[in-house]
């Protein structure tokens, strides 16, 4: 119960807010499509979808497309478009005068597909020209995204795969890569919006085309829509509705033209009067005298089937038969007493007023539906003819008054009442089965194509990762090659190292290397003989700082001028002391360390012990 209140302050909501009245679709539909819109967005309460509406205007249009359906296509249902094209539409163009106008009037008519069909029919029937010239198609629609569509005209290959070949040649032109409908023809069909639950119709239309629009409405919306529709197609006129709509409790609206492919044609208001006048009864002439006639007369109306009483002029009892003595409990002693003092004066109903009226008016009186509750016979419904008697003289001479016991018929009637009731509730149920199975049809068709359309992104984007993919591999591949000559490289700097290497530990002098800053770069061994000094220890340390038996503040002018000038070569005689603490005389050669291209990266001091 919460929940369907809440669904009720949505709707209302959606009313006051935008002005779409939905309280006449059918429940069940209706909230199955804005659960599913609320699906999308992760809501689960309505209350919290309002908020969200409030917060979002753009959602809005979002859950109207979920509601409005706008699943359709051109010449859909094949079967009835050939009989329109092949029966109706000849037949309603026969029917007007050579340069009468037509008016169509597509309603519901979401992209515009079914408008532009019924152009196409009436074009050919009629030829472009004549088409221009009469042919006016109303379209319709509550759905503004898909009118903007429809005044576009222009579809996809898709879109237009269920045209003939020659119709989609001679109405449609090519325009990068889609397909436009005609620019002459399309100034004939006209596109609006209008609510057919509130909006007023639009009269005059020779051919209405409301195709499975209606079975989203409750039986209640149905009936009100269908009023304004009859009132607005022309006398003659022609409704054609979607296949899962019957109209079989409208026949008083509408008379089916071909009711398996849903042609209607408007009901007139008042029903003509069919067969000639019945003529007036002429009774036959008497015959001429029959023997013990007063007998036969008196033994007839006693054995009649029929309780029937005769009153003389002044309201006396004259004549009872057997059927009315049994049926009243009446007696011969009855007989000449006035009707006033008699039982079946008043019962079971009061016959002395219908008595006068006849007798005043001279002519018979019948009285329908008189009850008379009998027990234990139970309840009898009678049917009463009051017939006033003439003389020869053309002078009353009194009453007939005959009770037909019509409880038979009554209970019959009742009963077909009660049948036509429960078969016009199995109908009604029947086409509200029925347009709840087309309406999930085509929830189920929008679905359909909306996976398709999520299964083309999907393999758009698997060809795009596929593409990515093929992309890292090669960069994947050149990388690899990358990293193999890295290796190479890493392979033969190494080999260059270790030769390096060999070469500086297999000279006996000592060979120390400084970059620009002076640092120590390289060491060897015999260099660490020398100084006692590790290479691990030498290297990345400042020359002028280390605490070696080398005087190398005398080496600073000289290392100087090597970082300055790359052909500088000199040799210095000094006086040191090596690991050992015991002086000697070094010889250092001081000379520039540079590239191929003669650019100073350093500097090289070459020391040997003299001699």
């Amino acid at each position: 119960m919460e929940a369907d209140t809440a669904f009720e302050t949505l709707l209302e909501h959606l009313k006051d807010a935008r002005g779409f009245d939905f309280t006449g679709y059918k429940r069940t539909s209706l909230v199955r499509r804005v659960r599913q819109r609320m699906g999308q967005v992760a809501i689960d309460d309505y209350a919290d979808y309002i908020d969200h509406l409030q917060a979002d205007a753009d959602e809005f249009s979002e859950l109207f497309n979920t509601i409005l359906i706008n699943v359709t296509s051109f010449f859909r249902d094949p079967e009835t478009w050939d009989y329109l094209r092949s029966v109706t539409i000849p037949a309603l163009v026969g029917r007007r005068k050579s340069q009468a106008p037509v008016r169509i009037w597509c309603a519901g008519c979401a992209a515009g597909q079914e408008a532009y069909t019924l152009a196409m029919a009436f074009a050919e029937e009629l030829g472009a020209e004549q088409f221009r010239q009469r042919v006016k198609i109303y379209a319709t629609d509550v759905d503004e995204q898909a009118l903007t569509q429809a005044r576009q005209a222009v579809y996809t290959p898709g879109e237009v795969e269920s045209v003939p070949g020659p119709l989609l040649e001679r109405y449609f032109e090519r325009h990068n890569g889609h397909f436009a409908f005609r620019k002459d023809l399309r100034r004939s069909v006209i596109f609006g919006r209008n609510d057919l639950v509130q909006d007023a119709p639009i009269s005059r239309i020779d051919l209405l085309a409301c195709r499975n629009t209606l079975m989203y409405f409750n039986a209640e919306t149905q009936a009100k829509i269908l009023g304004r529709l009859h009132f607005a197609i022309a006398p003659h006129g022609l409704l054609v509705l979607g296949k899962a709509e019957m109209l079989l409790s409208h026949g008083r609206l509408f008379e089916p033209v071909d009711l398996k492919r849903r042609v209607f044609r408007k009901a007139p208001a008042t029903p003509a009067a069919i067969g000639p006048p019945s003529r007036p009864y002429d009774p036959q002439e008497r015959r001429g005298a029959v023997a013990r006639l007063d007998e036969l007369r008196q033994y007839a109306f006693d054995a009649g089937p029929v309780a029937q009483l005769v009153l003389a002029e002044d309201d006396v009892l004259a004549l009872a038969n057997h059927q009315a003595r049994v049926l009243f409990g009446l007696s011969d002693d009855d007989i000449g007493r006035p009707l006033r003092d008699l039982e079946v004066s008043y019962r079971p109903v009061e016959l002395r007023a219908f008595v006068e009226q006849a007798k005043l008016d001279g002519r018979p009186v019948q009285v329908k539906d008189v009850t008379w509750q009998r027990r234990p016979e139970g309840t009898t419904w009678f049917e009463i003819h009051i017939v006033p008697l003439a003389g020869t003289d053309s002078g009353l001479i009194g009453v007939s008054v005959a009770f037909n016991d019509v409880t038979a018929t009554r209970l019959l009637l009742d009963e077909l009442a009660h049948a036509n009731r429960q078969l016009e509730l199995a109908y009604e149920e029947l086409q509200s089965t029925n347009e709840e199975l087309e309406t999930t049809n085509e929830e189920l068709q929008s679905t359909v194509e909306e996976l398709e359309t999520t299964n083309e992104e999907l393999q758009s984007t698997n060809e795009e990762l596929e593409t990515i993919n093929e992309e890292l591999q090669s960069t994947n591949d050149e990388l690899q090659s990358m990293n193999d000559m890295l290796r190479d490289r890493s392979t033969e700097l190494d080999d260059a190292n270790d030769f390096l290497e060999t070469v500086l530990t297999s000279l006996r002098s000592g060979i120390v290397v400084v970059d620009l800053e002076l640092r120590v770069r390289a060491w060897n061994r015999a260099a660490e003989e020398l100084w006692g000094l590790r290479a691990e220890e030498a290297t990345g340390a400042h020359l002028l700082n280390l605490d070696i038996g080398l005087p190398v503040a005398e080496l600073r002018q000289a290392l100087r001028a090597a970082l300055a000038d790359p052909a500088f070569t000199e040799v210095l005689h000094l006086e040191a002391i090596n690991r050992r603490g015991r002086s000697i005389a070094l010889r250092v050669m001081c000379g520039s360390l540079r590239n191929h291209d003669d650019r100073v990266r350093g500097a090289i001091l070459v020391m040997e012990i003299r001699g």
